[in-house]
């Protein structure tokens, strides 16, 4: 499925770059957030280690994503797929991890008997994925579009050997 424009107004360059944007924005805020808060992090394989360490692995990962998105970024900017395919490829895996941990989490909610908080997360969590999968399809589109010129080829002016005649 090919977008041809994104939110019906902006091409999907546009859109891809404010979807790398939006990914620096939020990695930055998220990073500020887990260094300068104090609360557990409730997590499906990491819950055994000390709450330091999983601080140190979530900051690693998120100046993994500001890089991926600064490259996303600079891909849109000079077309350059290869730039783009590292968070075309990642944001798909992320995607199907989005959906598992929105599920897990509101499982557990209501494992636990608190069923606003499962409901609250399951709502949201849903709606949160149904942007993150449509911002993905706006640069998976734009990744297509520039991957089609790559396998055409740079357009240049036909040798003549003669001039045209007018």
């Amino acid at each position: 499925m090919q977008l041809k424009s994104c939110c019906g107004c902006y091409s999907t360059k546009v859109g891809t770059i404010i979807t790398g944007a939006l990914g620096i924005i939020l990695s930055i805020l998220t990073i500020i957030i887990i260094l300068t808060t104090d609360f557990r992090y409730r997590t499906i394989i990491i819950d055994t280690l000390p709450t330091w360490i999983v601080k140190i692995i979530l900051t690693i990962n998120l100046i993994m994503t500001i890089i991926l998105c600064a490259l996303l970024i600079l891909g849109a900017k000079k077309r350059n797929m290869y730039y783009m395919l590292p968070w075309v490829v990642l944001g798909l895996v992320l995607a199907i991890g989005l959906l598992v941990s929105v599920i897990y989490t509101s499982v557990v909610f209501f494992l636990d008997g608190d069923n606003f908080n499962g409901v609250f997360s399951l709502v949201f969590g849903i709606i949160f994925f149904c942007v993150y999968v449509y911002l993905w399809l706006v640069v998976f589109s734009f990744f297509q579009i520039v991957r089609e010129e790559y396998a055409r080829g740079v357009y240049k002016q036909p040798f003549l050997r003669y001039p045209p005649k007018v």
